[in-house]
């Protein structure tokens, strides 16, 4: 599957081209569901170093075997933004501790630690469920999404590149959760424009951009009145 030319490309988009094989993704999750869940494989995957088999050891990794240290030795091992992505939204996110280590992250200086950190915040906004009383695991209230907000103001001046679109990223999902959310969002870039850092005011126009414009808006209105009916019996 490996080709060479996909790597010239991949590194365009500013993909580590080390030990990278140029698999494209679909490929790799075809595999994967061939392959099935398998925590020993992913285990031997990650440590073989190969770019795209750090991807897919994210795609067959079993969950519910998967540790905080197992998370932090793999963290520290990201050298690319599409790993340290895909190992988030692909397994960490559906985690107990996935929520602390995101606030742990945060902190790191470690350029694609710090990024893990709130792409995860990113992938907790966009998978996890609201609460419905019904007991679903893993669900997340409003209130732990918010905690977020600080730690988002807070890394918004980071000027590396890998960074500063994580930290947009994690802000934007947050503000597209629901109409609560979009407006805590919005005070929140709001308050990050007013700082004397160009990467913040980046971050903060651009996801002011987003969470005010129509097709934001409009999906939050229509998932609101969804709610509504179903809560009403409709």
């Amino acid at each position: 599957m490996a080709n060479p030319k996909n790597v010239a490309g991949m590194a365009r988009f500013g993909i580590n081209p080390h030990k990278t094989l140029g698999v494209s993704i679909p490929h790799l999750r075809a595999l994967a569901k061939k392959t099935g869940k398998n925590h020993t494989l992913a285990l031997q995957l990650w440590a073989s170093g190969i770019h795209e088999a750090r991807i897919l050891s994210g795609l067959v990794d079993e969950p519910e075997k998967v540790t905080g240290r197992q998370m932090d030795k793999w963290a520290k091992d990201f050298d690319s933004w599409d790993v340290c992505d895909g190992a988030c939204m692909n397994l960490f996110d559906r985690l107990d501790c996935a929520p602390k280590k995101a606030v742990e992250w945060s902190k790191r200086k470690e350029e694609f630690v710090k990024r893990a950190g709130f792409a995860l915040m990113a992938c907790l906004a966009w998978h996890r469920p609201a609460p419905s009383g019904t007991g679903q695991r893993n669900a997340m209230k409003d209130g732990e999404f918010v905690r977020f907000l600080p730690l988002i103001k807070r890394e918004s001046a980071d000027s590396r590149n890998f960074v500063k679109k994580a930290v947009n990223w994690a802000l934007r999902q947050i503000g597209k959760r629901n109409p609560y959310l979009n407006r805590r969002a919005i005070k929140a870039a709001v308050e990050i424009q007013k700082t004397d850092s160009r990467p913040a005011r980046w971050i903060a126009a651009d996801a002011i951009r987003e969470l005010t414009g129509k097709a934001v808006q409009t999906r939050l209105r229509q998932a609101k009145r969804r709610r509504t009916l179903v809560l009403c019996g409709v």
